[in-house]
């Protein structure tokens, strides 16, 4: 990409965009990192690791690597490059993971990959018949609905029904947050009042203490997920999605 493009992509001119090149110690308005990290498929340390560092707690707060005031504001490199990564945990709690499909290029056969390697991967998705479901579909009051987006998950996880390690449950406890997490890291979404989404805030959180923020997210999942119902009513509890 060269520098104008990137310029383009972010709303700057061409001269700002090569002194962010030029000249190590200069940062970026948070906004035009976002928008560099998006049009170059980056994470902003990779980046911009002083901008980082220079926000780096340690607390208990040590444990959110990044917040995105739009879930549509993260890097679209950054979920291809957590799914990659992981080896033992895949879990997409979001009500109906429906973005997913359409931003991963053939997620589906990823999928299918990271679970004959052993990988277990999960699938809470919102009951489509939940008086929870349309309750916020009437909320939301748009064309694509609720009940729409979860079907398109419904329909790609049926071509994944013969593979071993992949799960799926519904649940509607999770209606108003989205928890997607790779091993030790995790993607968390509030969802705010009318909001679809991609238009709610986003935090990458990374386990780094015993019932920290990690933990507290993992263990909400996990209860849904023992409270669910197998999405293809098999006896097996939901061990074959």
């Amino acid at each position: 990409m060269t520098e104008r493009q990137l310029a383009e992509a972010c709303g700057v001119d061409a001269k700002t965009v090569g002194r962010w090149i030029t000249e190590p110690a200069r940062i970026p308005h948070a906004r035009h990192r976002w928008a560099a990290c998006e049009a170059l498929g980056e994470e902003e340390k990779t980046l911009w690791p002083r901008a980082i560092r220079s926000v780096l707690s340690t607390g208990p707060d040590r444990e959110v690597v990044q917040v995105f005031p739009y879930r549509s504001a993260a890097p679209s490199g950054l979920w291809r490059s957590l799914i990659t990564k992981a080896q033992r945990e895949l879990t997409f709690a979001g009500y109906t993971n429906y973005f997913l499909w359409l931003e991963q290029a053939n997620l589906r056969g990823a999928l299918r990959r990271k679970a004959e390697a052993g990988c277990r991967v999960r699938f809470l998705v919102g009951d489509p018949d939940s008086p929870v479901t349309a309750a916020r579909e009437a909320e939301e009051d748009v064309p694509l609905t609720l009940t729409t987006r979860i079907s398109v998950t419904l329909n790609e996880l049926q071509h994944l029904r013969d593979v071993r390690n992949i799960e799926a449950r519904f649940e509607s406890g999770h209606i108003g947050l989205s928890v997607f997490r790779f091993d030790d890291e995790m993607l968390v979404t509030p969802h705010l009042a009318r909001k679809v989404g991609h238009d709610s805030p986003m935090m990458h959180l990374r386990r780094s203490q015993a019932d920290g923020m990690f933990d507290r997210f993992a263990e909400h999942v996990e209860e849904l997920w023992g409270r669910g119902r197998d999405i293809h009513g098999g006896g097996d509890g939901g061990r074959r999605g």
